[in-house]
Order: structure tokens, then C-alpha cells, then sequence
């Protein structure tokens, strides 16, 4: 059945509310905008589903998300599954409450209890929360940093991560089988309340998840002296941080927190920025205008759904903030942890720091100068979190710590997500180690530069929307595949990684081994003198995405090799445009 005529089935179809029909009238006359929302339904991928809200099959709306539950349902009633139930946690987006409401109420109606939580909550705590009742599977609806008019639907399974093999494709099996909005089961929220299906959550599992957080603090010491001096501005991005971070550091001690006003309530429209990035430059113009007032030590800023953390840091000589990327704070975060864990108990002999393929490589080193091992893993953390639960499974290996460049990481095994409340702890805890010593944490970067090298890494993304935009991602990632390079810039391509193909190309000796790692869509280029270049499409963002990195002597030597190294990868890009 092509658009059009999906299109005036929704119209015309009983099953679908008048609201849904009056939307869909208004765009009669735009043949384009038409075929864009019907010509496929919303692809369930290896994580759930996230698109544009909006009528259509192509579009994020409760219809759509009742079908991705039931197919969800199916799943679990395959497994027989039931009775452990599922937890259900949401964001400030737009329609997210209605969404995480339809799907307790699908899976309620398949005889599934539902766990839902009372209000707004992060995406860690749904995690947590996971295991901590003991669900067999979990559902967020967060579109994580992606602009307004988007939302998602992340599937989370027993061991409290996203979902990896094989419960990813036999849920997207499922979901695929559900052809027909009929076969769809509801009922009444009175109706599944009164059953014991429909069962709200909240300030229990909030009390458990924050005491677990403050079981990872190393240094109360540290927080103890300084926590009437240090000042730390916070942001929560008019998303679901503001409340459980401003807990955590309020119980562990700090005085001095100030919210960012014009971003403290939480508002699905996000009016203080285009999209609220904490790796964007404008997510943090209110805060740093607010640092400056009161002349604060460190500005932090949380997602929507609080799983990832911008940072920026006060330098005490010349009084700039300085903005750490989520490989700098993620690297100065485990280089803290990791250090005064070794410090004041010693580390397992099979310890473990575990980074996505593209993440900085001065993990690796600090890895090394510890004597534990580096693993990587591909880009998600549900991918650390299958390493984690490998870890329990075997008995071998001991999780220390885990993070991604995209600003993520987590301090502990409580949770098998990216953690911004607990990073918001942690870096602040560092902070107030670090300050006690006289120190601020720009002062503890450079030191870690000076030790392990200034790598520097920056990621450059081509947005491409639409039906063609999908085709001439897959167009450039063909051209690097068909044509790989033997050299990138000033750098010579030692070997190349194609996880699609799971092979890895040693470019001297031609010489095949495999990646190690599940099939994905990623070229990944080792090159010379500790560089790097991936290219990947984005999971959830109509791009193309080029990840680099390079090691350089300073922090302007490698600046400008980062620079330089960038310039070369738009030009081949451009080539094949």
C-alpha cells in the first residue's frame, strides 16, 4: 500500500481519534509532507524507537507506541515473562507522560504488571529500577538531546541496560508482526489500577537509588572541608535533573549550589535553546552569565533525561571557564576515581576501564599507567553495560569504570546506563578534592595532559533529512568502504576496521582479523603517530557522523593538528558529495 493511500486509511479509520484526523487534514494539500510520514512506519531499532511526534506511521504518537508495546508484550509473554512486570519511566518532552501512560496500559491489558513512576524521572533511575524490582524489562520515553519536536522509546531489559542481542531483534520481530493498530490490546487506567496491574512508583525507589550514589564517594574528607567555600552552578536543561542532583549534592554536603533559574522548570519546548545539548555552547551562555555573578567553581548542565553531563571549569590564574568534552571530563573523572580507588583500597587484578571505538584514546593510556585492562566496545552504552554483566556471569573482570565522548559515563554497577546525577557527584567530589589540595579541576586536566599527552578529539556531523538524506549517508559510508584510504592528512592509515564486514585491514601486511565486536554500520581508521578517523551514522539523528582524534605536544600544538586533521576529512567527504 504506498503514502497516500495509508494516508486515507488513517482518515477515514474508526480506530483512530478525531484529533489524530483533524492533523492529518491539515496537511491534505502536501503530497511531500504525506509520504514523509507514511511512506514507512517508525523503524524499532536496536535500542526502541525515536522520531518526530506527530500523526502517521512514520511518526511518534500513541498509537505508534501502543503498537511497539505490544510487539514488546508478545515478547515477553514468549519468555513467559508476565509476572515479573515492567518499569516505566519518562522525561519532560512533549507527550511523554501520555506515552508512558499508553504503554502500562498495552502491557497491563496483555496481563503484564506495569511499574510507572509518579512523575519525571532520569534515565539512570529508570535503570536502576529495573533491577531493583526484580522487572524482566524496562521502557523510557526520552529523546535525549534531540531538538523539541522529537521523542523516543528506549527498551531497557533484565539486567537493567539498554537491549543488546538476542532480545534486541526478537523484540524487533515482534514489533514487525504487529501489521494490523486492531490486534493492539488496552484498557482503562481505573480498570488496570484496580487489577494490581497499573502500579505507580516513586520516593522509594528514589531514596534506594540516591543512597546508592552516595555509596560510591571516596572522599568525604575532601567534600567536608571545602563545602561551605566552593560554588557550583547547575543547569538541568528544563529536563528531569533538577531535582535528584540538587538531592545528591545537598545530602552529601554542599552548600553552594545555584540553579540556573530560566532553565530550573521542566518544559517540553526547551525555550532557553535551539536543543538542549550539554555539549552545545548555548546550553551553557545562562550559566556561565550566573558563574560569573557569583564567581562559582565549576558550571555543570544535565540532558533531558539526565543520563549525560556538560562541564565547564574555572581557571584560577586567569579567571575563564574552560568547557571539558565528555572525553576530557570523562578521562579526568577516571583518572580520579581509578587513582583513589588504587589510593586508599587497591585495585582488583582484574580491573577494567571500558570506552566505545570512539572514544579518546588517552583512555588507553590511562588504563596502562594503572595496570588494568582497556576494553572497547562499540558506540552505546548498552554495550559497557553487556561487559558488565559479562563481568557477573564469568567472574572474570572487575568494572571500574565506563564512559563514552558523548558526555556519558558511570561510577559503580548499581545501574547499566550513563549516569549524569552520579557524574554531577563524582566531578563535584573531584572538585572538592582537588580544591582542598589548593587545586581547581582545570589544574587537574593539565595535569593529566602533562602525563598521559594532550590528545585532542572532536567529532563533525552533515545533517540529511528525508528519504534522500538516508540514501546519501549510505552513499558516503559506501565511497570510504569501496575506497579505503592509505592515508588521511599528514597521516598514513596503519590499519582499517570495518565492523560491518568484521574485519580489520593491517594496511602494510594486508593481513585479515576480526573485529571482536557485533556487526554495525562503522569504518574506523587507526593511523599513524596515535591518530584516528570513524565514520558512522547516527542512531538517532538523520547524520552522518566523523569522529577524530589526534596527540599532540600541547594544547595548541594539538589544536592545530585536530584542526588540520578535520579539514582533510571534510575534503574527502566533499569529494564524494
Amino acid at each position: 500500500m504506498d503514502s497516500k493511500k495509508i494516508y486515507e486509511d488513517w482518515l477515514n479509520n474508526a480506530y483512530f481519534d478525531e484529533e489524530t484526523k483533524a492533523e492529518l487534514r491539515s496537511i491534505e494539500h502536501d503530497e511531500n509532507e504525506i509520504k514523509e510520514r507514511f511512506y514507512k512506519d517508525l523503524e524499532f531499532g536496536t535500542a526502541g524507537l525515536r522520531g518526530i511526534i506527530g500523526a502517521g506511521t512514520n511518526r511518534l504518537n500513541i498509537y505508534t507506541v501502543r503498537k511497539t508495546t505490544q510487539g514488546l508484550a508478545n515478547y515477553i509473554k514468549s519468555l513467559q515473562g508476565e509476572n515479573k512486570g515492567v518499569a516505566i519511566a519518562y522525561d519532560s518532552r512533549n507527550m511523554s507522560a501520555e506515552f508512558a501512560n499508553e504503554a502500562a496500559l498495552c502491557l497491563t491489558a496483555n496481563g503484564i504488571k506495569a511499574y510507572i513512576f509518579e512523575g519525571l524521572r532520569p534515565t539512570p533511575e529508570l535503570s536502576f529500577a529495573v533491577r531493583k524490582l526484580g522487572c524482566i524489562a524496562g521502557i523510557n520515553i526520552t529523546a535525549s538531546h534531540n531538538p523539541p519536536e522529537y521523542n523516543g522509546y528506549k527498551v531497557y531489559w533484565e539486567d537493567g541496560a539498554q537491549i543488546t542481542p538476542p532480545h534486541d531483534s526478537g523484540i524487533m520481530n515482534e514489533v514487525k508482526k504487529v501489521t494490523d493498530y486492531k490486534d493492539v490490546q488496552t484498557m482503562e487506567k481505573g480498570a488496570a489500577v484496580e487489577a494490581g496491574t497499573y502500579i505507580t512508583i516513586g520516593s522509594a525507589i528514589d531514596d534506594a537509588y540516591i543512597e546508592e550514589l552516595k555509596a560510591q564517594v571516596l572522599h568525604w574528607d575532601a567534600i567536608k572541608e571545602v563545602q561551605k567555600d566552593m560554588k557550583i552552578v547547575y543547569s538541568p536543561l528544563h529536563g528531569t535533573g533538577n531535582i535528584p542532583a540538587r538531592r545528591i549534592l545537598k545530602e552529601i554536603g554542599f552548600e553552594n549550589v545555584y540553579v540556573v533559574k530560566e532553565q530550573e522548570l521542566p518544559d517540553g519546548n526547551f525555550p532557553t535553546v535551539s536543543y538542549p545539548n550539554p555539549e552545545a555552547e548555548e546550553a551553557f551562555v545562562l550559566g556561565l552569565q550566573l558563574a560569573k555573578e557569583i564567581d562559582a567553581d565549576l558550571i555543570l548542565a544535565t540532558d533531558p533525561d539526565a543520563d549525560r553531563l556538560g562541564v565547564y571549569v574555572k581557571d584560577s590564574k586567569t579567571g575563564e571557564y574552560h568547557s571539558l568534552t565528555g572525553n576530557m571530563s570523562g578521562c579526568l573523572l577516571a583518572d580520579y576515581e581509578i587513582g583513589q580507588m588504587k589510593k586508599l583500597h587497591g585495585l582488583p587484578e582484574d580491573g577494567a576501564l571500558i570506552k566505545s571505538i570512539v572514544t579518546t584514546n588517552m583512555a588507553d593510556a590511562i588504563a596502562k599507567s594503572y595496570g588494568i585492562e582497556l576494553i572497547e566496545v562499540l558506540t552505546g552504552f548498552k554495550y559497557i553495560g553487556q561487559k558488565m554483566l559479562e563481568f557477573e556471569q564469568t567472574g572474570k573482570g572487575s568494572y571500574l569504570f565506563g564512559f563514552e565522548e558523548s558526555y556519558g559515563c558511570l561510577i559503580g554497577t548499581y545501574a547499566r546506563d550513563k549516569d549524569a546525577i552520579v557524574a554531577t557527584m563524582a566531578l563535584c567530589e573531584a572538585a572538592a578534592y582537588y580544591k582542598s589540595q589548593g587545586k581547581t579541576l582545570w589544574d587537574a586536566m593539565i595535569e593529566i595532559f602533562e602525563k598521559y599527552g594532550y590528545y585532542k578529539d572532536e567529532i563533525t556531523s552533515i545533517t540529511l533529512k528525508g528519504i534522500e538524506g538516508l540514501e546519501k549517508i549510505q552513499w558516503i559510508l559506501d565511497g570510504f568502504r569501496k575506497n579505503t584510504p592509505s592515508k588521511i592528512g599528514g597521516y598514513d592509515v596503519i590499519s582499517a576496521r570495518d565492523y560491518q564486514e568484521d574485519t580489520i585491514i593491517d594496511m602494510k601486511t594486508k593481513e585479515i582479523k576480526p573485529t571482536g565486536l557485533p556487526s554495525s554500520n562503522v569504518l574506523y581508521y587507526d593511523l599513524s603517530d596515535d591518530a584516528w578517523v570513524c565514520v558512522r551514522p547516527s542512531g538517532t539523528e538523520p547524520k552522518i557522523k566523523f569522529y577524530y582524534g589526534i596527540k599532540g605536544t600541547s594544547l595548541r600544538d594539538a589544536q592545530e593538528k585536530s584542526d588540520a586533521l578535520g579539514e582533510e576529512i571534510m575534503k574527502m567527504v566533499d569529494g564524494m558529495m
